[in-house]
């Protein structure tokens, strides 16, 4: 921590060998900073000696110095037992799945190659939802139509065919949801459920590597299963 030190009337110091061996540092000791005090005392006028008010700040400068520094270190422990607690309850979310708001609809095939996606429109109430999967180009595959009950996540399914019944390959697609009908139609939000594979401790905060999806933020996290 770096410290100030006033020269009282333009006399210089004359510093001990201890002192000038830690002059070449960018930040000075508690220590430092007193050998310097004492060196000052010592080589002062005699006829305008260190004012008392001069002296009290100097002291005081000390005393915030060491408590910054003190500060610091506090902060710094707390930093490090925060980042041991986002790495447990890290590894305690892999192998769970998350709905999390996205706009990409992952397909794929289970074991016996059975194609299937699902996920959710989020609606503002009771009333007709349509669907539109598309390819990463923007280009029409299929269009759902689900209803809302009301106020809430409406799932979906979709078996991985086209608008034509052909299968689709598995991959990730995009999709987006209206809800409504004719001018009163309006878009609203889409998700969906997906693995978590792994966690990243990132300096701005925890990211859930989601499969099929890839990374996201854990503020994006609507619901673990």
């Amino acid at each position: 921590m770096a410290f100030d030190v006033n020269v009282a009337n333009g006399i210089g110091l004359t510093s001990s060998p201890q002192t000038q061996s830690r002059m070449g540092k960018s930040d000075l000791t508690q220590a430092d900073f007193l050998r310097l005090m004492t060196e000052q005392l010592k080589n002062q006028d005699p006829l305008k000696p260190l004012s008392n008010a001069e002296f009290v700040s100097q002291m005081a400068q000390m005393s915030t110095a060491q408590g910054v520094g003190d500060l610091e270190t506090a902060i710094d422990n707390m930093a490090t037992s925060f980042n041991g607690d986002q790495a447990l309850r890290g590894a305690s979310l892999i192998g769970r799945t998350a709905l999390v708001e996205t706009n990409r609809l992952p397909l794929s095939a289970d074991a016996e190659g059975v194609l299937s996606a699902s996920g959710v429109a989020a609606t503002p109430g009771a009333g007709p939802v349509t669907i539109e999967i598309t390819t990463a180009n923007g280009a029409l595959v299929r269009r759902l139509q689900v209803t809302s009950s009301g106020a809430g996540d409406v799932p979906f399914a979709w078996d991985g065919r086209n608008e034509q019944g052909q299968a689709m390959a598995p991959g990730t697609y995009r999709m987006r949801a209206t809800f409504g009908e004719g001018r009163d139609s309006k878009a609203v939000g889409t998700g969906t459920m997906a693995p978590i594979d792994s966690v990243t401790l990132d300096p701005q905060g925890m990211l859930l590597n989601l499969r099929g999806l890839g990374t996201a933020p854990l503020s994006a996290i609507r619901r673990l299963g």
